[in-house]
């Protein structure tokens, strides 16, 4: 399969200077077309920095990203918006549905700005929302819903348009156990019907369930010095047949 995503040398570093603090630091992986990838680390590790880049909401400092053999990495806000509505779906921890629309409404709004009839919209809407087991939730708001239902409707407004990639952020993060395996389960789905997943956790059992993991080691929030320069930030593949590399900071300090 051919490469889908490609982060190479990649640097992002905030108030440059005596004072910076590198949240990624000479970072390069490659995801392949309809993989299953998890991207592991505890806080502080760089994984919320790197999603922020593979869903192109940022740019690196330096560096390339290439998705789809195009280098975002330094097109204008626009161009990366652009590139959000045709090939990404993003699926988050706090569900960011707006509380007086209703499920079907909620899955609605991005087609909204995609410019999609409202015919359209409405019927990739219900099929979404009927892909994810809720053909009987569509008129309910979301303070009517279980968590588990809420994060549901939030994967059902992602995969509407159906997009190559989906990028899901800590998506079983406020979850009990019984909906988490739900979540994981359709997951498990889109990747089936060869759609690419890209799931960052800090949970080793959920990362054991992707098909492939990518470790983000720890670094401190210090800057660099000549006397205690900090391990560089890293993804470290390995299968979910392994054991995990060893997570270690000499910092209690952490950026995220």
């Amino acid at each position: 399969m051919s490469a889908l995503v490609e982060i190479k040398d990649v640097c992002k570093v905030y108030n440059p200077g005596e004072n910076e603090v590198r949240a990624l630091d000479h970072v390069s992986l490659t995801i392949d077309e309809q993989e299953f990838v998890a991207i592991i680390g505890h806080s502080g590790s760089g994984k919320s920095t790197l999603m922020n880049m593979l869903g192109c909401l940022d740019v690196p400092t330096s560096g390339e990203y290439w998705l789809h053999g195009q280098d975002v990495s330094a097109l204008t806000d626009d161009e990366l918006s652009d590139i959000r509505n045709r090939e990404i779906g993003f699926i988050f921890q706090g569900f960011n549905l707006i509380p007086n629309l209703t499920a079907v409404e909620n899955v609605e709004l991005p087609l909204i700005y995609r410019g999609v009839s409202r015919s359209v919209r409405q019927e990739l809407s219900r099929e979404a929302l009927k892909k994810v087991g809720l053909e009987h939730r569509m008129d309910h708001k979301p303070s009517e819903m279980s968590g588990g239902q809420q994060q549901r409707v939030a994967i059902a407004r992602a995969i509407a348009q159906a997009p190559p990639v989906i990028l899901a952020d800590e998506p079983t993060g406020n979850l009990d156990s019984n909906s988490t395996k739900e979540i994981m389960d359709i997951l498990k789905g889109l990747h089936n019907e060869g759609r690419t997943v890209i799931l960052i956790t800090h949970d080793n059992d959920i990362a054991a369930q992707a098909k492939r993991v990518s470790f983000s080691r720890m670094r401190s929030n210090r800057p660099p010095d000549a006397r205690d320069s900090p391990s560089p930030n890293r993804f470290i593949p390995y299968r979910n047949n392994a054991s995990p590399p060893t997570i270690f900071s000499k910092s209690k300090k952490l950026i995220l």
